[in-house]
This record gives C-alpha cells, structure tokens and sequence, in this order.
C-alpha cells in the first residue's frame, strides 16, 4: 500500500491538523531520523503555506485548530502541532495549549529538531516592492537600475533574477547572480514574477 493510502486511511481522508476534507496533500515532518509514514502527514494546502511561511500567519485560523490537533495518537500531527503552537506562543490560546500538550521525550526532541520554535509569528518575513512573500528559488525582476558595490557592474531595471536565495539573519536582503556575478540585492527593488 502506498504511504498516500495509507495516510488517507489513517486520516480518514481528512486533514490532520484541520479536519477539512479538500485540497489535501501529503506533507513531511521534517526529521533526522524518522522516514516513511511515521513523518509523514496529510494535511490542507494552505496549512502547508502557512507552515512554510509562504503566506501571513494567522491566528485566527491555528486558534481553531491546534488545541484540537494536539491530543492526536500520530507522532508526526503532535510534533507539527507542537511546532505551531510555539509560533502563536505570545497569544494567550497557544500559551493555555501549550501548557497542557505532552510529548514522549522523543517526540519532544523531534519537534525541537528543526529549531522553528525559538523564532515566533512574528518573525520578519522577505517580502517583494508589492509585499509579495519570497522564497528560495524564485524569480525576481528588478524595479530599479542597481550599481554594484566594489564591482563596475550596473544592473538595469527589468533584469530577471533567477533561483534566488534569502538571506537568512536580514529579512531585507536576497542574493542572486546577475551577468553571472553572484550580488546581494535589497527586496524593496524586486517584484516576484
């Protein structure tokens, strides 16, 4: 049996955070030593972009969610929920769930693996000239000519920039190569194409 069916029988074809019905899709709990089903969960599209960080957090919509979510037998739904919940941790609905979820030690570690829980909601996220969310390995076109520090390059607006990267310790910045030289570019001169 595949491990879709399988999660589609284990979930009830359901949403395992949410318990909505549509647009589902498998979603990897991110893990060093779990493979497989066991970090493996199906869920709504849209808790993917909001995990991922692709779209606004919204604690109006995990308020009603999360508590719920929490108490399941699955590893990988305690552990994402677990991880959730500690983004939200400055509202008073997650503090009051997060006082009361218990994780087995290694569910505990697990969770705590990836270190998403010491960074909250509120965390700066790398957004275009329109406030359009960027993420690695997207393109950008550049809204402005831009002169390059240290070099005699001049980038020319309505240049594309290929798969870019963030910068992770500055919300402002992303890298990518124009001409092929590899440059550091403030996000308030690009538009996600």
């Amino acid at each position: 049996m595949k491990i879709e069916e399988q999660l589609q029988q284990r979930s009830g074809n359901q949403c395992e955070l949410s318990g909505a019905t549509n647009d589902l899709v498998m979603y990897e709990v991110q893990s060093i030593h779990k493979k497989g089903i066991d970090n493996t969960i199906l869920v709504t599209q849209k808790c993917v972009d909001q995990i991922e960080r692709r779209e606004e957090p919204d604690g109006s919509f995990w308020e009603n969610i999360l508590p719920t979510s929490m108490w399941s037998e699955v590893p990988a739904v305690q552990v994402m929920s677990w991880r959730m919940l500690n983004r939200f941790r400055n509202e008073s609905w997650a503090a009051d769930a997060l006082d009361m979820i218990y994780l087995e030690d290694d569910n505990l570690e697990w969770a705590k693996e990836t270190g998403d829980h010491l960074s909250d909601v509120n965390a700066q996220l790398h957004k275009d000239s329109n406030g359009n969310i960027l993420q690695n390995g997207d393109t950008v076109t550049l809204i402005k000519d831009l002169d390059v520090k240290g070099s005699s390059l001049n980038a020319k607006i309505g240049t594309a920039v290929r798969n870019i990267r963030l910068v992770h310790d500055n919300h402002e910045q992303i890298e990518g190569k124009v001409e092929g030289q590899m440059i550091v570019i403030l996000t308030k001169y690009v538009k996600k194409q």
